[in-house]
């Protein structure tokens, strides 16, 4: 019983230490040129499931723009996809062609307000 209140008592304590710690600083995406991500997009195949814009298709592959996912989730997918996507790892597409891609994606308009019947 002595085992079981010291184990509670240690887990309790690490829980409200971590709530205390202060959150950590989101790590920012790195320089990156929109238009040679425009083209590499394309060259690389990523249209083919993603659309020319990134718009998605439900039958090809999702939406990335414009809001993508921070860049070390971005990066850390496309190095090591869980889905149906191939990997793109270094020797396919480097870390700075990488950066291109994501300022690309970033870069998408946000589709409603390129259509003026969608606007509010």
């Amino acid at each position: 019983m002595t085992r079981v209140l010291l184990v509670a008592f240690v887990l309790s304590a690490a829980l409200a230490l971590q709530a205390q710690a202060p959150p950590r600083p989101a790590t920012a995406a790195p320089a990156g040129n929109a238009e040679a991500g425009k083209k590499l997009f394309a060259s690389v195949g990523c249209y083919q499931c993603h659309g020319y814009e990134a718009q998605g298709s439900n039958a090809t592959g999702p939406r990335l723009g414009p809001r993508p996912m921070a860049f070390a989730a971005f990066s850390r997918y496309v190095r090591q996809p869980s889905g149906q996507m191939p990997p793109y790892t270094a020797k396919v597409v480097s870390d700075a062609d990488l950066a291109n891609i994501y300022a690309f994606i970033q870069s998408r308009p946000e589709p409603a307000k390129e259509i003026p019947l969608l606007r509010p």
